[in-house]
């Protein structure tokens, strides 16, 4: 159990490396590997999910160095909830590519895919700012080649974009990591967070600066506004299970948002207290209103899905700009939801744009689709569930998310969050019935949906219904998250007082 804490790391990157061995023609032997491989990280990232349940931190001192001199791994409720979230994510994500007709990408799309795991896992385990700026270039060195992988314009010209944006990101996070264990000292961000509560006057305007460069990376990787332009057509361009394992990445910036700004910047960081959130609060409505704005506007499918990854993101960030325990429980619970069935709209959408041969993923009248009920259930089921109808868990997070608002807040995020409901209402309207009613007299020659992409949607739009079903126990899980995290205090003391392990 002791070194259980880096596997989540160690079990995808093996994965990645031994499927760069097995050669093309053997691709379903590849393909029988990577599920075997993501399988069992889903075991091992539920054994963790127990673990952490008990309310202990498990500290993990690679090299047996002890803190802060070292680097460390933390396992704790929200690191731990956030790789289950990730691993069950990914399974069905590749699931899905088991079918003939699936987009594959041949062995180098599932070597690549563990190496994406790996670094999003990485992110959500280490204890170093550092090796957090690390675990983001794995995952996003492995995103780049899975966005470029196909040939195509529109693939090459939002990826560029995606590109050109991250490494100008990954310049300022080194930039501000430089400027804290500069004035700091350190790198491990439980001994950062004492440092910085302690920093000199005359550096407390620079340490605020290096925390407002974080801000704008995080922001960045989240699609937080104004930085979010790169995700609509990137994420539309992909194709379905990337697109879907995507679905993720804007948590990682959601999660860095989080984890660095109760803990170092929190109510315990003395004059930079809370420094983020003035800003936080209106960047997050306005992600929400640009979210549904171009939710409405868009044209092609996969392009509205990657809209409401948006507006998701603009409604998480308020949930955390909102700086309570009863918020950040009520966000976590919303982050599940949304991204279990943001991946399965993304992997729906691509079973309908098959079935529409030319016509595509535009919202405009075309051919009937081969099986128009089954996947016009589909459809209806994700929509309903991302507009947050009751009593699905869309309804149950935003609820709470809303009740957890007071004053002038409450007002703002009323507003802003109900109509940003209708908006998607009305534009998950248009296109649903755009696109299953409003047909021509004819179907296309196209196969139907394969059993195993079918198996992953149903799996992934079962988790999120789930939440609706166990939701008391969901909402209790995250309750106890947003209790550890924000009271950091805990974390700095296990990670500080952690001793290595003594030889025989």
């Amino acid at each position: 159990m002791s070194h259980l804490i880096i596997l989540p790391i160690l079990l995808p990157l093996l994965t990645g490396l031994l499927l760069l061995l097995v050669p093309e023609r053997r691709r379903m032997l590849g393909h029988v590997l990577s599920l075997i491989s993501t399988a069992l990280l889903t075991l091992v990232t539920l054994q963790l999910l127990f673990t952490a349940n008990t309310g202990e931190l498990v500290v993990y001192a690679l090299g047996n160095w002890a803190p802060p001199f070292g680097i460390v791994l933390v396992l704790d409720r929200l690191s731990a909830l956030l790789l289950v979230l990730t691993s069950t994510l990914a399974f069905f994500s590749l699931l899905y590519t088991t079918a003939e007709e699936a987009p594959q990408g041949g062995q180098s799309f599932h070597s690549l895919a563990h190496f994406l795991l790996m670094g999003v896992n990485g992110a959500f385990l280490t204890g170093d700012i550092f090796n957090l700026f690390v675990f983001f270039e794995v995952l996003l060195l492995a995103s780049y080649s899975l966005l470029l992988q196909d040939n195509g314009a529109a693939r090459a010209k939002a990826g560029l974009h995606y590109v050109v944006l991250n490494l100008a990101g990954s310049a300022l996070f080194l930039i501000a990591v430089a400027i804290l264990y500069g004035l700091t000292g350190t790198l491990n961000m439980a001994d950062m967070a004492q440092r910085v509560a302690q920093v000199n006057p005359a550096d407390a305007p620079l340490v605020a600066a290096a925390a407002i460069l974080l801000l704008l990376v995080f922001g960045l990787k989240a699609a937080m506004v104004p930085l979010y332009f790169w995700l609509p057509r990137a994420y539309a361009s992909a194709s379905a299970p990337i697109a879907a394992l995507f679905a993720i990445m804007t948590k990682v910036g959601v999660y860095t948002i989080i984890r660095v700004y109760t803990l170092i910047f929190g109510d315990q960081a003395g004059p930079l207290a809370n420094l983020a959130l003035p800003w936080l609060w209106p960047l997050a409505l306005t992600t929400l209103v640009l979210g549904f704005i171009g939710a409405l506007a868009a044209q092609e499918l996969r392009v509205q899905i990657a809209y409401l990854v948006i507006i998701s993101v603009g409604t998480l960030l308020a949930g955390v700009a909102i700086n309570s325990e009863v918020a950040l429980g009520a966000t976590l619970f919303y982050l599940l939801h949304s991204t279990w069935i943001a991946g399965a709209l993304f992997l729906l959408a691509d079973l309908i744009v098959r079935q529409r041969g030319i016509t595509g993923d535009q919202i405009v009248a075309g051919p009937m689709l081969r099986q128009p009920i089954l996947l016009g259930s589909l459809f209806f089921a994700g929509a309903v569930s991302v507009i947050g109808m009751p009593p699905l868990s869309g309804f149950i997070g935003k609820a709470l998310i809303l009740q957890a608002a007071s004053g002038t807040q409450a007002v703002w995020l009323w507003a802003t969050v109900l109509a940003a409901s209708l908006a998607v209402l009305t534009a998950l309207s248009r296109s649903g019935s755009t696109i299953f009613w409003r047909t021509e007299n004819r179907v296309e020659e196209a196969p139907k949906a394969d059993i195993w992409s079918l198996l992953a949607i149903f799996g992934l739009m079962g988790f999120s219904f789930a939440l609706m079903i166990w939701g008391n126990y969901a909402i209790e899980y995250t309750r106890g998250i947003a209790e550890q995290v924000m009271n950091p205090g805990h974390y700095i003391d296990a990670v500080l007082n952690h001793r290595p392990l003594q030889g025989d």
